[in-house]
């Protein structure tokens, strides 16, 4: 097997925390080898052992490297992978991967041109919770599916660092957004027939800090995403409804459950239920034992399986899991969210 020696450019928080992962492999699998950032501070607390530079062309010069991640700020993406490129470095770019579907498509081709692996660091692919939501879907847990809730919820409305500068790519859907409208895509393997989307500045004054997403696909899922950092109630939930049954997920770890009917209703019930709203037949409390809970599936996943795949796609032992033409997807529906957003129209996409 053949070591991945890579060397990251741009040496931030993401840099490091790239660098973080690193440290867990084996240098047999991947070797952190050069670091490089315009910022000398950023370079102090580089790795023991690992090279330091200045600029990507200084790297790429010197370093021993065969492979290149971009951890730089967003608009800068496409000339690092360029280069990257140039010099004959496979590439794994940080999200999002551009600004424009027409960039992302400058540098999907560059990497062709030069014969070198392309994909972008989507790791939330393999966050527990969705892993989980994935394997209800996939195994039809609940029957036949019409809706998948998405909900993201914050407390910290504020954006940080270059996240409150749009023309650096700040806000809430080139952030989080990326993410999970990547899982949703990835999980409702279907055309999209239909897009609306809210987006507001809340408290931001030129940033997007809320969005809910709602997207019609042909298999007759209806997906819906939305994220506030502003709902002052943290959370992070998902929602399965079926035709047998329903899935619940309640944070990061994949807290939940599974709820069936022990029987489906003949009838409405004659007698009247009185509640707090009034009365009511069909939205009074369940009856003892008709509401059966089931435990969610178990999954065993973590953000490292995202590089354990990239040495087995390096070594050609299987393709890159996150395709180029699955993040130029997820880039083509933000373009969608912003004009239905702007418009207050639902767009017809992949109809």
């Amino acid at each position: 097997m053949e070591t991945v020696k890579l060397g990251i450019v741009g040496f931030g928080f993401m840099g490091h925390c790239d660098a973080d992962m690193m440290s867990t492999f084996d240098d047999s699998e991947i070797k952190l080898v050069a670091v490089a950032d315009t910022n000398p501070e950023q370079l102090k607390d580089a790795p023991e052992g690992v090279e330091t530079y200045n600029s990507i062309e200084e790297m790429l010069e010197k370093a021993d490297i065969n492979t290149v991640m971009v951890s730089t700020p967003n608009p800068s993406h496409p000339e690092m992978v360029k280069k990257a490129a140039a010099a004959k470095k496979n590439v794994i770019c940080e999200k999002p991967a551009a600004m424009s579907v027409a960039l992302f498509d400058e540098m999907v081709a560059a990497c062709k041109e030069n014969g070198v692996l392309f994909t972008v660091h989507q790791q939330r692919r393999w966050d527990k919770d969705y892993r989980i939501m994935k394997e209800v879907y996939d195994k039809n847990m609940v029957g036949d599916m019409y809706v998948i809730k998405s909900q993201l919820y914050g407390f910290n409305g504020n954006m940080h660092d270059w996240h409150v500068y749009p023309e650096m790519g700040g806000g809430m859907l080139y952030d989080w957004g990326v993410h999970l409208i990547d899982q949703m895509l990835d999980m409702v393997k279907s055309e999209i027939v239909s897009l609306y989307a809210d987006v507001r500045n809340v408290i931001n004054e030129n940033v997007d800090d809320y969005f809910n997403i709602i997207m019609k696909f042909k298999n007759g899922v209806t997906a819906e995403i939305e994220l506030g950092t502003y709902y002052l109630t943290p959370k992070r939930a998902w929602f399965i409804g079926g035709n047998k049954g329903s899935a619940i997920i309640d944070g990061f770890n994949g807290e939940g459950k599974i709820v069936r009917t022990a029987h489906l209703l003949e009838n409405v019930p004659g007698k009247i239920t009185m509640t707090a709203a009034g009365p009511t037949r069909s939205f009074g409390p369940a009856a003892p034992g008709l509401l059966q809970e089931e435990a969610l599936p178990e999954v065993d996943v973590n953000h490292r399986n995202y590089f354990e795949h990239f040495v087995k796609a390096f070594n050609k032992e299987e393709e890159v899991v996150i395709k180029p033409e699955q993040v130029r997807r997820v880039l083509c529906v933000m373009d969608a969210v912003r004009e239905s957003a702007k418009t207050g129209k639902a767009i017809a996409f992949e109809a």
